[in-house]
């Protein structure tokens, strides 16, 4: 099955770039735990010419502080509505609905995930959320599942070569 050229990558953190895991520390910070790997898959995204965002309904230093470490300029936290922020940020970067992929885990990531034109699943997802994907990841949020997400789309887009020839050059 032939998928549009994907120009967005858009994420959900809580479960997907982080295990289903929240951690609070005794002094009240919220701590999360990122993989390297889904790092290394976000950059491979840049170098390809895909732009990655971010959209959650929680909001975090944790996450603003990743985010601008991976080089993700597009990071809308505390998003009760995450269609409308889909929406925006589709208009203000020129693609199309059925250009973006969006990797989600759970029943507040469907209404991003049933408009975008490649909605992902990670392996733990709701059974509701993996019913509406077109790519689950074998790997779990937090474990991988981006880096692995990734590479599924930068694959799609046409690339054929290994990935350290994105660092090439």
């Amino acid at each position: 099955m032939k998928e549009a050229r994907i120009k967005l990558f858009g994420m959900d953190v809580d479960g997907v770039l982080t295990d289903e895991g929240i951690y609070h520390g005794s002094s009240g910070i919220e701590l999360k735990k990122f993989n390297v790997h889904d790092g290394m898959g976000i950059t491979l995204m840049l170098r390809s010419g895909i732009v990655p965002f971010i959209i959650t309904a929680r909001t975090s230093e944790a996450v603003a502080r990743r985010a601008r470490e991976l080089s993700i300029s597009e990071v809308h936290q505390g998003a009760e509505h995450k269609e409308k922020c889909l929406e925006d940020i589709a208009s203000r970067l020129g693609a199309d609905l059925d250009e973006i992929a969006f990797i989600g885990d759970d029943l507040s990531d469907m209404s991003v995930l049933t408009r975008v034109g490649l909605p992902i699943a990670v392996a733990n997802a709701a059974a509701e959320v993996k019913e509406v994907a077109k790519y689950v990841t074998s790997r779990r949020g937090g474990d991988g599942a981006v880096r692995e997400a990734c590479e599924h789309v930068i694959r799609l887009n046409g690339h054929e070569g290994p990935f350290y020839s994105l660092f090439e050059g």
